[in-house]
């Protein structure tokens, strides 16, 4: 009888574990002289999140910088290998891990990688990261297929009956009024779109244009690089590395420099102190 209760208590002594183990996840902070990032990570992209917190745990995040910053689309950072002189050609990458549970809207973090002409597997770099800035776009802008949009645009304008819209396109045109110009377009989406039986639209999800249409973001960019975290806190200092002057290569002429560090602690306090809520494992 006293095996079988020593034998029940190391059952629920190793579900307790378990269970306080799963209420625990991984809080990073970036600390720069603008002042702290506090980001998480995500569990359907666990190459990238158990890699970025390995580079942490080692300090080898330390002193890297925000190396390439660009207003109103991303600020870039991480350089491990380069810091460490680590030749390009040796560079270790990661697989891709690109899923449409997550996207480029504002404030999310993406891996680095090289073109798709000397990476098609979309590989990513092994330790530089971008934190997503972007902007806001309205519902129309954001769905409109420009690169299909346009030349059938052009083609529409040809038809005997559009000479007025040709007229007008012109007039545009000639006075480089630009935005008037797109907003032409896109009011004629979808009455080309009839004429010609095209679709000139991109497909995004409900989530994707409330975003998108809200607090903005890159969206050309999604399918393409590895979206595996979110800043939860510190929106305001990316906001104030985004403002740094730049050099022809878009790095802050005043380098801006990172410490990262990692620490493991409650799910519900890191939803209660950061108003971050945890996707349901339900």
């Amino acid at each position: 009888m006293m095996g079988y209760w020593r034998s029940l208590l190391c059952v629920f002594m190793l579900i307790s574990f378990w269970s306080c183990a799963s209420d625990k996840e991984y809080l990073a902070t970036i600390e720069t002289r603008h002042g702290t990032i506090v980001a998480v990570f995500f569990e359907d992209t666990p190459v990238h999140k158990s890699n970025f917190i390995e580079l942490a745990e080692a300090g080898r995040f330390d002193s890297t910088e925000f190396h390439r910053v660009m207003k109103g689309f991303m600020a870039q950072g991480g350089d491990v290998f380069t810091k460490e002189e680590l030749p390009p050609a040796d560079w270790p990458t990661l697989p891709a891990e690109i899923t449409d549970q997550h996207f480029h809207k504002r404030g999310m973090i993406a891996a680095a990688r090289q073109p798709d002409g000397i990476n098609p597997e979309k590989r990513s770099n092994g330790s530089q990261f971008y934190i997503v800035l972007g902007k806001v776009y309205s519902e129309p802008e954001l769905i409109v297929d420009f690169s299909k949009l346009q030349p059938a645009f052009m083609k529409y304008m040809q038809l005997g009956s559009q000479e007025d819209l040709k007229k007008e396109y012109i007039r545009l045109y000639e006075a480089q009024e630009f935005d008037s110009l797109t907003a032409l377009l896109v009011s004629k989406r979808e009455e080309i779109e009839k004429s010609l039986n095209i679709k000139a639209t991109k497909d995004y999800s409900p989530k994707q244009i409330e975003a998108y249409t809200s607090i903005g973001g890159t969206p050309h960019l999604d399918g393409e690089y590895t979206v595996f975290g979110q800043v939860i806190q510190g929106m305001d200092v990316v906001e104030k590395i985004e403002k740094e002057q730049t050099d022809f290569r878009d790095k802050p002429i005043n380098p801006v420099y990172m410490k990262v560090t990692v620490e493991k602690i409650s799910k519900k306090k890191i939803e209660n102190d950061y108003g971050y809520q945890f996707p349901s494992t339900k």
